[in-house]
This record gives C-alpha cells, structure tokens and sequence, in this order.
C-alpha cells in the first residue's frame, strides 16, 4: 500500500507543479502581485496531497509563539524534507524562504520563486553573500515579511545533529528581529530525495521566541530549543 501511495502521490504532485508551473505565466508576465497567493495555492495542493494520499496527519504546536509576534520575524526551522519548505507558506502571512540561489534557475518554479518574494543567496560567494543576506534581510523585515532559514544549511536526517551555520545569528544581530526555533520530524515521512513516503503524525513544533544575540550565544540557543521541542516527537 505504501508504495501505490507514494507513487501516486509524486506522480500527482509533479502533474500540479508543471500544471501550475504552465499557469503562472499570465502571473509573470501580466499579475505579478498574485505571485505569493498563487504559490500559496500549490503549496496548500501539494500538503493536501501528501495527507490525504500518504496517510499523513500534520500536527503543529506552538502556534500561540506564531501569534504573539506583529510583523516581522525570523523563523529558524530545522530543515529534514521537502516538507519544510512548503509548509510555512501556510503558517504565516508574508513568508520570505531563504533559499540556495541554484534554485532561481529551476524551468518554470525559479522564476515564481522571486516573484513571490523569496531570497537567493549564493553561499559559494563568502563575504558577498552574507553582505547581500543582510541587505535582503533589512528589506524583508521593513515589509514587514516572516524570514525563514534553515540553520543546519541542509537537509538532515532525523536526529542528526549538524554545526549550525552563523547566518542567523548575523540575521537576528543586524535586524534586531526575535528569532522563532522550529523543530520537526517530516524527514520520517518525506525523506531526502526519497521516493517513498510514510505515513504517520508528522510534527511542526513551534518554540518560544529567543532574543538576538552573539552567535557563540544564539547558535546554542536554537540548538538546546530544538532538542526540547522534539522530546514530545517520541
């Protein structure tokens, strides 16, 4: 049954994404405006198929953290599967995904991406990178956008434990934005890479906000937050 699930389920989903993919060049060329709601639209698709095909039941706590903040935001979710990078498309307003710049050059997604507000960043250019991460920063956060990053730079398996890149806590320190930590075990049911998906309750849970602060100071914040948010994942 799994894997009649998890095979209709990417088939369908890859029909929707080149579907919607076709659909949103009257967006791109003529709506621009529409381009956050139209790919909160697929997003909202695509989860829906993952629960309902793959038997998955998504459970999110801590959305009273979500609903204390006005305005903007850092969100620094763990990062285990595809999942993670649909789901807060649905969990805040104005979302704004850090993301890897190769991604911009994805046919037909790529350009929708920027169009809906997201921040390519080429990590390959040091410096340069960070400089224009920060700028990205500042300008998401004056509108008033919630910023998600994946600290870990990957996607890693569930309970791996990875060094934490410094980008977020640069993030936080320049923009003075609380810094809101995620964990989550999507990478049981919608692994790396994985083509087949499982079914179960996938978790999303959402910590108390944490100040800015040194890196030598945040990092293990976020790290010490998420262990203790997964400790109910058990």
């Amino acid at each position: 049954m799994a894997v009649v699930r998890s095979f209709c389920f990417n088939v369908l989903a890859f029909a929707l994404t080149l579907l919607m993919g076709v659909g949103a060049f009257p967006i791109r060329w003529f709506f621009k405006g529409l381009a956050l709601p139209y790919a909160k639209l697929w997003s909202r698709l695509v989860l829906g198929l993952f629960e309902h095909i793959c038997g998955v039941e998504v459970r999110i706590t801590g959305r009273e953290h979500l609903a204390a903040l006005q305005g903007p935001a850092l969100i620094a979710s763990q990062h285990q599967s595809a999942f993670d990078t649909l789901i807060w498309m649905l969990l805040v307003p104005h979302p704004s995904y850090v993301m890897k710049g190769e991604l911009r050059h994805i046919p037909l997604l790529g350009p929708m991406l920027i169009l809906a507000g997201m921040m390519p960043i080429e990590r390959a250019d040091g410096s340069k990178a960070l400089r224009l991460l920060l700028r990205e920063t500042e300008k998401a956060a004056q509108a008033g956008k919630q910023i998600i990053i994946f600290p870990e730079g990957t996607r890693t398996a569930p309970g791996e434990k990875v060094a934490l890149k410094p980008g977020i806590a640069a993030m936080a320190a320049h923009t003075s934005l609380p810094v809101v930590p995620v964990a989550t075990n999507s990478g049981l049911f919608w692994g790396r890479n994985a083509f087949f998906k499982k079914s179960g309750v996938l978790h999303v849970a959402i910590g108390a906000p944490l100040a800015p602060a040194s890196r030598k100071v945040l990092l293990p914040q976020i790290a010490e937050a998420w262990q203790a948010l997964e400790k109910p994942f058990a």
